[in-house]
């Protein structure tokens, strides 16, 4: 039953990528925080307004046990506040008010993940960042919004490893394999993870291997598995950014695209790229 309930999820996902005729995805790095806030529901709305397809957020787990939005193990950065999110009530975290992407106090607040899942059901999917330690909580969140099939869990460690720590909740959710390519990766020591064909594969890269790069394109579009990819800073896509594209989108974005095989875009630069893509007819 487990294995059928996999199987259905892997449908239902690319059947998502198929209503979208096969076009690039824009997912929006923690909604569209350069106009809004980090990780704000006002940032999601926009991302919905603008017709991004998913949006990106981060998960942190308050002291009584709540799962609110925030990237950073402290409050510091993104709000008017200081302090570990974990020494925060509820109530208390609720109330402190974030900052915009010019580090500027605004009245937007830190939300909640039962709120994003909410506003977001069935208007956009979301994928949920640094929640490998709470999938258990995450999924009781998804289950009583019924958002389940729209958002997408990630982690760098294995299924096999989480499925031990969480056991049968992992095949009910969509989950998508993390791979950090190392000068030392070879295409062999990474076989086994493309191998299990998750309908999502994170892709990330220091350095363009354009080889190796290659052997997963083949290997994972062979498999129908979509490549996602991470157009944000140099570390993660070998230099071909957001920043770069603003100069050259066809070789960066395009090259993600065209060369690469990414068929979903991360980006801090939504409205940009989604401009690209129907440019070039690769979104609607």
């Amino acid at each position: 039953m487990r294995k059928t309930y996999s199987i259905l999820l892997f449908f239902l996902c690319c059947s998502f990528i198929m209503a979208q005729n096969q076009k690039v995805l824009v997912a929006a790095h923690r909604g569209d925080w350069r106009n809004y806030a980090d990780n704000s529901i006002e940032g999601i709305e926009s991302c919905i307004r603008m017709g991004v397809d998913i949006v990106e957020i981060d998960v942190a787990k308050t002291k009584d046990g709540h799962l609110v939005l925030m990237h950073d193990k402290t409050v510091d950065r993104t709000t008017n506040s200081k302090g570990k999110v974990s020494d925060f009530m509820l109530e208390e975290i609720c109330q402190i008010r974030l900052r915009n992407g010019l580090g500027r106090v605004t009245d937007f607040l830190i939300p909640t993940l039962e709120e994003v899942m909410l506003i977001s059901k069935d208007r956009i999917m979301v994928n949920i960042d640094k929640g490998d330690a709470y999938f258990d909580d995450i999924y009781k969140i998804l289950k009583k919004t019924g958002t389940v099939k729209q958002a997408i869990i990630k982690s760098s460690k294995s299924y096999e490893e989480l499925k031990t720590q969480y056991g049968e909740i992992m095949d009910k959710m969509i989950f998508m394999q993390i791979i950090t390519l190392k000068k030392e990766t070879t295409f062999d020591s990474i076989t086994p993870l493309l191998d299990k064909k998750y309908p999502y594969y994170e892709i990330c890269f220091r350095e363009d291997n354009y080889k190796l790069l290659s052997q997963i394109k083949k290997k994972l579009q062979e498999a129908n598995s979509v490549i996602w990819m991470n157009s944000l800073w140099d570390s993660l896509n070998g230099g071909y950014s957001d920043d770069k594209a603003l100069k050259d989108p066809d070789g960066t974005w395009g090259y993600l695209i065209n060369e690469l095989g990414a068929g979903v875009l991360q980006t801090d630069r939504p409205m940009l790229m989604l401009n690209y893509l129907k440019e070039k007819k690769l979104h609607n």
